[in-house]
């Protein structure tokens, strides 16, 4: 395919609430952001995604947008803004913002009128339904828990919400919609930026026979991903988009689309596409029946990961690029979910991971904590949870006969909240987060886990991502070549190749807490990166020995 400037990007997504505190009111801001450009510089990346700062009354913490025009008063204002810009583009890192267009906030003035004014035009710009017999219109359930349908107070209408009570879903069926969010798209492509991160764009399309299904819980109702997920006649909408906002501008865009099958990429990242690249979730839901339904829990193996993650990215491959993930903002810390056994998430661990997955075919992102080995944590009491989802899923596994000590349980291992912690800048009080209490209960190990900590030791899992960074940049193969599994049935080892025109990289990455003897000619190989600081591989007649969560990267001898 033809190269792209997008594709040699490695991005570093920021949560700004919990990055950096700049003005100590216990949240973190704009100006956080700017003030640790020359940490994000020296890390090595070159482009920031940061979730939403859109003016917003936070219900789910700016996925709910009240102004898509204004900055939320927390986060500062359009001159932090633009100085962030500026400023970054100075040290070479390029600003991607959210685009939350599947709902608005409940307080955005376009719902606050249809609630106001019954002749409103604005009626038609959401999703609302007549009750059937004292009922809401069907039996769907919201990712966030509880019916999609919310009632108009004094009328026997519903609106209708894929998620929380306060995000009403936009109705792209009304052209005057799409028009009004295509000009707001177009005003900050205007404004510098360098593209989206698309949120929830598969939700765009509803099946419009709005009729029900059969239940799959307790409360008697039915996931509404079947009716309002990638429906049939997305394509026009997604084509539109493109074609009246993003083709018309040198930006990328990332699509978080679950729920599109392999067979459809082409469609959304192939020459063509409606978007540069996409996420594919597969992987990261792994452990669980689906990604909102925690309390569905699935065993899973290394082989398990590896097939899903080796699936993805050949099928990636054939029509396009992907966006190659460990953690984000609605994911648990990977080090906690994929490696079980707590002695074991270490430097190594933490490190092989990382390269595992930044050497995989497509743009890398790094979420932050991600690259000083940040943890989930564990909370004592559902109050201590702040993630609406996660209070949603609390109780609804209560309802599905789970104890209470159980579905906490599977709130800490999965809730959103794990990865929003405050970052961890040093060992002082709140984690150097903030002078005051900050937003959001911080985990303890920030004593030990910290960048200045690390910044200080040459050994520390922050200057390895430096590595695997610089590595990557530096090899043409390692951004641009096409990949190749190998040892596929191996149990414990994750192995591939990288090959462009004569160049060949191949990587290995031992997922136990035993050395692996592989079948491997050391001698034919320069090592390009190794977690192991010695060579500690014991060379054998055919073969070598990959040490305890080894990371092994090496290029092919001419």
């Amino acid at each position: 395919m033809e190269k792209k400037w997008w594709q040699k990007e490695v991005i570093y997504q920021i949560y700004p609430k919990s990055f950096y505190d700049s003005n100590n009111d216990g949240k973190g801001d704009i100006k956080g952001i700017t003030q640790k450009l020359d940490y994000l510089q020296s890390l090595g990346i070159t482009m920031v995604w940061i979730c939403p700062i859109y003016k917003s009354p936070m219900a789910d913490n700016g996925y709910d947008i009240s102004d898509y025009y204004q900055l939320n008063p927390e986060f500062g204002d359009m001159k932090d803004l633009d100085e962030l810009i500026v400023s970054a583009k100075e040290k070479g890192i390029k600003i991607v913002l959210d685009l939350v267009i599947n709902h608005t906030s409940d307080e955005h003035p376009w719902f606050r009128d249809l609630l106001e004014n019954p002749d409103s035009k604005y009626r038609d710009y959401y999703i609302l339904k007549s009750g059937k017999d004292g009922h809401p219109p069907t039996n769907w359930r919201s990712v966030f828990g509880g019916s999609v349908w919310e009632p108009l107070k004094n009328t026997d209408q519903y609106y209708f919400h894929s998620f929380g009570i306060k995000q009403p879903d936009l109705n792209w069926e009304n052209k005057q919609v799409r028009e009004d969010l295509y000009k707001m798209v177009n005003y900050w492509l205007d404004k510098g930026i360098a593209g989206f991160r698309v949120d929830a764009i598969t939700f765009i399309k509803k099946d419009q026979n709005y009729d029900n299904l059969p239940a799959d819980g307790v409360d008697g109702l039915v996931k509404c991903t079947k009716k309002t997920r990638n429906q049939a006649g997305i394509e026009d909408f997604l084509h539109e988009l493109n074609e009246e906002t993003f083709s018309k501008y040198d930006c990328v865009t990332i699509g978080e689309s679950p729920g599109v099958p392999y067979e459809q990429y082409g469609d959304y990242i192939g020459d063509n596409g409606y978007f540069s690249m996409v996420f594919d979730f597969r992987y990261a839901d792994l452990d669980v029946a689906s990604g909102s339904e925690w309390f569905k829990r699935i065993d899973w193996n290394v082989l398990d990961l590896k097939k899903l993650i080796f699936t993805s990215q050949k099928e990636i491959q054939k029509v396009g690029w992907g966006a190659n993930f460990l953690e984000n903002h609605d994911q648990n810390r990977s080090i906690s979910k994929y490696i079980k056994e707590e002695e074991n998430r270490n430097f190594y661990s933490a490190t092989m991971l990382g390269a595992m997955f930044f050497y995989l075919r497509g743009t890398p992102f790094i979420y932050q904590g991600q690259e000083i080995g940040m943890t989930n944590f564990k909370r004592n009491s559902i109050e201590e949870f702040d993630d609406i989802s996660s209070i949603d899923q609390y109780y609804r596994s209560m309802d599905e006969g789970f104890s209470a000590e159980e579905a906490l349980h599977f709130i800490n291992l999965r809730s959103r909240d794990n990865s929003r912690t405050p970052f961890h800048w040093n060992a002082q009080a709140y984690g150097g987060f903030s002078k005051v209490k900050p937003w959001l209960g911080m985990n303890e190990n920030y004593k030990t886990i910290n960048v200045e900590q690390q910044e200080q030791d040459l050994d520390s899992i922050l200057h390895f991502y430096k590595k695997i960074i610089q590595v990557r940049q530096s090899s043409e193969c390692l951004i641009y070549g096409e990949i190749e599994p190998i040892w596929e049935d191996h149990p414990t080892i994750v192995a591939y190749k990288r090959k462009l025109n004569a160049e060949e990289v191949v990587c290995y990455f031992n997922f136990s807490s035993e050395s692996q003897i592989v079948e491997l000619d050391y001698n034919k190989y320069d090592v390009l990166l190794n977690n192991y600081k010695e060579e500690k591989e014991t060379l054998y007649e055919q073969g070598c020995s990959l040490m305890p969560y080894q990371a092994l990267v090496l290029l092919r001898k001419k």
